[in-house]
C-alpha cells in the first residue's frame, strides 16, 4: 500500500461533494500540511493529478502536473492526438470549471482510486477554469486538451463522481491489457474493445 496510500473507490469519501475550503483557512497551516500529504501520495504513486477526497480529506483541493518523464514512452502521433503537453506542478483550492462550446473529446482513463483499469470518457474539449492558489491568489485560465481532460476528472472528484459514471463501459479494461490499446488510435482501440455497436 506505501506509505500515503490512495482511498479507493467503495470508501463513501468518494461519493460526498468536498466542503470549500473557507478563505481564512487558504493560507493557514493545516491546509499547507494538506497539499504536502496530496503531493507525498502522488510523487510515491506517482499520477498527473489528485483531489483530497482520494486521501480521505473532504476538502476543494486538488494537485496537478503532467510530468515530461511521463511522455517517454508515448509516441509523438498519440501526444499530438490527446493534445498532449508537459504541465508544471500546481495546486487548485476551491476550483471551478466550465465548458466552452459543445466541443468533445474521446479519450481513455485510468484512476488512482480504481486501481488496474482504464476505460474510454467523454471530455469537453475546453473549459474556463478558476483557482485560488495556495497564497491566497485567484487565477482565471482557459485551459483545452489533455489538461483540461485531468482537470475534469479531478474536479469530478470533488464532486462525487467518478470516471466509471461517465465512461463507455464496453470499454472497461483492465490496465495490464491496455498497453496494445494505447499504441492505436483512440478510435481504432474503442473499435476493438466495444465491437461494431460503435461503428
Amino acid at each position: 500500500m506505501g506509505e500515503h496510500p490512495v482511498v479507493q473507490a467503495g470508501d463513501p469519501v468518494l461519493r460526498r461533494r468536498a466542503s470549500e475550503v473557507p478563505a481564512q483557512e487558504i493560507t493557514a497551516d493545516a491546509t499547507g500540511e494538506l497539499i504536502q500529504r496530496m503531493w507525498a501520495t502522488l510523487a510515491e504513486v506517482p499520477g498527473v493529478g489528485l483531489a483530497a477526497p482520494q486521501i480521505g480529506e473532504s476538502r476543494r483541493v486538488i494537485v496537478v502536473q503532467d510530468l515530461a518523464k511521463y511522455h517517454e514512452t508515448i509516441s509523438v502521433d498519440r501526444m499530438i492526438e490527446r493534445e498532449r503537453t508537459t504541465i508544471e506542478p500546481y495546486v487548485l483550492i476551491n476550483p471551478e470549471i466550465s465548458p466552452v462550446g459543445d466541443a468533445m473529446r474521446t479519450f481513455f482513463e485510468g484512476c488512482l482510486s480504481i486501481k488496474g483499469y482504464v476505460a474510454a470518457v467523454d471530455r469537453h474539449h475546453e473549459v474556463d477554469l478558476s483557482f485560488v492558489d495556495p497564497a491566497g491568489q485567484v487565477h482565471c485560465r482557459r485551459i483545452r486538451g489533455w489538461h483540461a481532460r485531468i482537470l475534469q476528472h479531478e474536479v469530478d472528484h470533488l464532486d462525487g463522481c467518478l470516471y466509471v459514471d461517465r465512461m463507455d463501459p464496453r470499454t472497461f479494461c483492465a490496465q495490464e491489457e491496455f498497453p496494445m490499446y494505447g499504441a492505436m488510435s483512440v478510435d481504432e482501440a474503442i473499435r476493438k474493445l466495444a465491437g461494431p455497436a460503435t461503428e
